[in-house]
């Protein structure tokens, strides 16, 4: 991977990529598309990090189609589909993580202790295997985002980071690999996600300011679907994730919520559409 990046990058290719987990959808493909945008070469990795899942989260039942996943590579024009093993990125006497401390503790954080030292080790040594111009992440995982741009700024990485807005299904439910894993009625019941997120801005728009009220707007739709059980509702700020009280500039109001055994995250921004590439 190095090597083709090192040779791109002589015959002055601007090199885009797609880091992934794999069971592509249509939200990966539209990273896909817009990093094409911004380059003459795309790179899509596909790997199931190991080191993000918790002792009692889904790593085994995760999907994965690695064949399935080409495919659809193939038919976006990706020039390089990079699908390590674990034991090319975490050999033998790995010892050496990336923390970015305060950001990581809250929101996915509180709920999957060590899920971010995992994301942002991955991502770091996925970003020093492909060597991209510029890497494109989806706004669904937003505290990812968050997470990722203040280690790159922190660190100093040499990579434009693209944040693209969130892709949703025809019934307003964000695209994402474990949906595939949802019953037809935990699939039913996840529609009062998007609504939740909906009534949110409602009642920003309404002119709402009080922070808890804008919250509960969104837990009275998910507590009306005796499915759906809810990890947290929050409201934020896009900078350090801190709970925000009133509604006074840019707000992220995330949640996560399980459907059966499948949790589910999504969120909505308040007072702007995309998060910054930069802080």
């Amino acid at each position: 991977m190095k090597e083709w990046s090192r040779k791109a990058r002589e015959r002055g290719k601007r090199i885009g990529f797609v880091p992934t987990m794999g069971a592509l959808h249509e939200g990966h493909l539209e990273l896909v598309r817009r990093a094409r945008q911004l380059s003459d070469l795309v790179v899509v990795s596909i790997f199931v990090n190991p080191t993000q899942f918790g002792p009692n989260e889904d790593f085994a039942s995760y999907p994965r189609d690695l064949p399935a996943d080409v495919d659809l590579c193939i038919r976006e024009g990706v020039e390089v589909v990079f699908a390590p093993e674990p034991e090319d990125l975490y050999p033998a006497g790995s010892q050496t993580f990336v923390d970015v401390f305060e950001l990581s503790s809250r929101l996915e954080g509180e709920s999957r202790p060590g899920h971010f030292r995992g994301v942002a080790t991955v991502v770091l040594k996925l970003l020093n295997a492909v060597h991209p111009h510029v890497v494109a992440f989806g706004q669904k995982d937003a505290q990812q985002v968050i997470v990722v741009r203040r280690m790159l700024q922190d660190l100093m990485a040499d990579v434009e980071m693209l944040v693209v807005p969130i892709v949703r299904d025809a019934d307003g439910v964000a695209l994402s690999s474990r949906n595939a894993r949802l019953s037809p009625e935990e699939r039913k019941a996840a529609r009062a996600i998007p609504k939740a997120l909906e009534a949110a801005e409602a009642a920003v728009a309404a002119g709402e300011k009080d922070g808890a009220k804008v919250v509960r707007a969104a837990q009275a739709v998910l507590e009306q679907d005796p499915m759906l059980r809810v990890d947290y509702v929050a409201l934020v700020d896009t900078d350090r994730l801190e709970p925000a009280e009133r509604m006074d500039g840019e707000r992220l109001l995330a949640l996560a919520v399980y459907a059966g055994p499948v949790r589910l995250i999504d969120n909505v921004l308040l007072g702007k559409r995309v998060l910054s590439s930069r802080s």
